[in-house]
């Protein structure tokens, strides 16, 4: 343990500590965890609920720092919302394309009110009173809006604010700072340097131009509801570097860390001299568990990543009224990832203001989870299909050719049913507004679709386009030859919502089996260009098709170079069932840009076949 950790273990087990016993509280305690345990569990969970901090107990059943009096640290930021923290979100992208990463992208767009300060866990709660009581009480001094100017040097670049505004912004904080520090126990210091909003920092000297001229894109006077928020972070790991899963990793030894793709990952540099090429040790911030895992599974992550989104004041103390959209921050807590996405949700909140195209993979295929003779595991003596599994479809439609054709065209699993209706509810949640749906004519992508439109309640109001042209790269075909696909009548028939008036840009006599990489990007190119030329009305244009479909269609929809086929079938291995792209048109600007999808990925686990009686009855 290094000395300032062991001397903070110290100084935090002296404290007198006492019991708060809030409504989210008691709870945990009837379930018979400790108070100090339920409490870290809250507070790490952003007080939410008590199914979240039940959850995060669960999954840090293992966590070796469960007792550690060590509480989290916590900062008051000013944070823009609305149409200027799209405006900034645009820009951050674009400068790190251009100039690459600086500082100012391991964060996200505020203004500091008070720096990171620690608090107890049962005193968190305090925080939120005093941030809520000193914010009405400010209500109505807050400037109607706020002037920003912008200041550059070859080491920094962004916006001050006004002096008048800000001395008003300071008081606030001192406010906030006094109150916190008297009733919560903690020492909490104002910020009261120059206030300002960071564009980029430590950059090199020769991109200060090039990010001068994007940041004179960003018009400061756009609508922008300020919110102030609290946001928290586990002090023992903030110099350490953040690691993101791109995949699970199984661990084949006891000193290895089990690791889900997502998860984040924090890893001291000091700690990496004596472990072996290609490996890193860390700690999980899903779990809390340490251990080694391989480097090559994991990308660097932002260090906000890791912090939580805890609380804020009332929407209405920091508003700009005139034009400003009815948006807002969610009133709970949130992982801050949500709050770096928040650019794409905020646009989709008003469908009138832009067009947005979301590319998806299908749900989870029948096959692959049951292997390419899954039918034959079906079928009966007599030839009917009886499942032999709860994940395999309660039935098959019924189609005029060989039911084998299946074999080559399967349909979803019932989880990739689910699934599919989950994402639907979720892009519901988010009110987002699908105009039009296309889809491959594979059946397991109608499918997707189909149950798509029904989490999002649209069947039938929008029905399903059924586009040859978005069928998969033909080459991938097993047999080398173009499946036969259910007819447009087989799958009215047995209940698409089908548009039955749409003829494909593609004829299904074009898709020729073992197409070049070439021709497959140039016949995306073609039809995503023909759909939107198609779809000129605002709204969501929702796009299923395959892991192949999503970078040759918003590549071409964004004008990106396409990448050599070795490099885009690596790419695909990557995209899970439902992962999705989604691309938003410029209209100003006569382009379409990649954005954050409007809704979080879906990850689970594998479910093993069970014999309970090879399993439980085994002698």
């Amino acid at each position: 343990m290094a000395v300032a950790e062991a001397q903070l273990y110290a100084k935090v087990s002296n404290k007198q500590r006492g019991r708060g016993t809030s409504a989210l509280l008691e709870p945990l305690l009837a379930r018979g965890f400790p108070a100090h345990i339920a409490q870290k569990a809250l507070v790490a969970t952003g007080q939410k609920t008590i199914e979240d901090a039940a959850k995060w107990l669960h999954s840090h059943c293992n966590d070796p720092s469960l007792d550690d009096p060590i509480p989290q640290e916590y900062a008051l930021y000013l944070c823009p919302t609305g149409r200027l923290h799209s405006r900034l979100q645009e820009f951050w992208r674009e400068s790190k394309r251009q100039c690459g990463k600086n500082r100012a992208h391991e964060l996200f767009p505020h203004v500091t009110l008070c720096d990171f300060f620690p608090c107890e866990d049962q005193k968190v709660e305090l925080l939120y009173d005093v941030l809520k009581r000193v914010g009405d009480s400010f209500s109505q001094s807050f400037p109607a809006s706020i002037s920003l100017t912008l200041h550059a040097s070859p080491s920094y670049l962004g916006f001050f604010i006004d002096d008048s505004q800000a001395n008003i912004l300071k008081d606030f904080a001192v406010a906030f700072s006094s109150e916190a520090s008297a009733l919560a126990d903690c020492h909490v210091k104002p910020s009261l340097k120059q206030f300002h909003l960071t564009l980029a920092h430590r950059f090199y000297p020769h991109h200060q131009k090039t990010l001068e001229q994007l940041a004179k894109c960003i018009n400061p006077g756009e609508p922008c509801q300020w919110v102030a928020a609290l946001y928290s972070r586990d002090m023992r790991f903030v110099h350490y570097q953040r690691l993101r899963a791109l995949f699970q990793y199984k661990p084949q030894n006891i000193d290895e860390l089990l690791i889900n793709a997502g998860d984040l990952i924090y890893v001291d540099p000091r700690q990496q001299s004596d472990v072996s090429e290609g490996w890193v040790i860390g700690t999980s911030h899903r779990t809390g568990c340490r251990g080694f895992l391989p480097e090559n599974y994991t990308e660097r992550a932002h260090e906000a990543d890791t912090w939580e989104y805890v609380f804020e004041t009332a929407s209405r103390s920091f508003t700009k009224t005139e034009k400003e959209p009815n948006v807002k921050l969610n009133g709970e807590a949130h992982n801050l990832s949500v709050s770096r996405s928040v650019t794409s949700v905020l646009s989709l909140q008003n469908a009138a203001l832009r067009r947005g195209v979301l590319v998806m993979r299908h749900g989870e295929r029948v096959d692959q989870v049951f292997g390419k003779s899954w039918l034959q595991q079906c079928l009966t003596a007599d030839g009917k299909y009886s499942r032999a599994d709860l994940n395999f479809p309660s039935s098959l439609p019924r189609r005029r050719d060989s039911m084998k054709q299946f074999e080559n065209d399967p349909p979803l699993s019932c989880c990739g049913i689910f699934q599919s209706r989950l994402i639907g509810e979720a892009l519901l949640d988010q009110e987002v507004t699908v105009s039009h749906v296309y889809s491959s004519p594979a059946l397991r992508c109608v499918q997707t679709a189909q149950h798509v439109l029904q989490g999002l309640k649209l069947n039938p109001k929008v029905r399903i386009r059924v586009e040859p042209g978005l069928f998969e790269w033909t080459k991938w075909e097993a047999n080398r030859t173009i499946p036969n696909f259910m007819t447009v009548a087989e799958l009215v028939e047995a209940s698409y919502d089908i548009d039955t008036s749409y003829r494909g840009n593609l004829p299904l006599s074009s898709l020729v089996p073992s197409e070049s990489y070439e021709d497959y990007v140039s016949r995306s190119s073609a039809v995503i260009n023909q759909i939107i030329s198609a779809c000129p009305s605002k709204g969501v244009i929702l796009i299923v098709g395959h892991g192949s479909s999503l970078a040759p269609l918003t590549r071409a929809l964004t004008g990106l170079p396409n990448t050599d086929s070795a490099d885009f079938a690596q790419r695909v291995q990557k995209i899970p069932s439902l992962g999705m792209c989604f691309c938003e048109e410029q209209k100003e600007e006569n382009k379409w840009q990649m954005v954050n999808p409007p809704v979080k990925t879906l990850t689970h686990g594998a479910n093993a076949a069970f014999n309970w009686r090879n399993t439980i009855m085994e002698e």
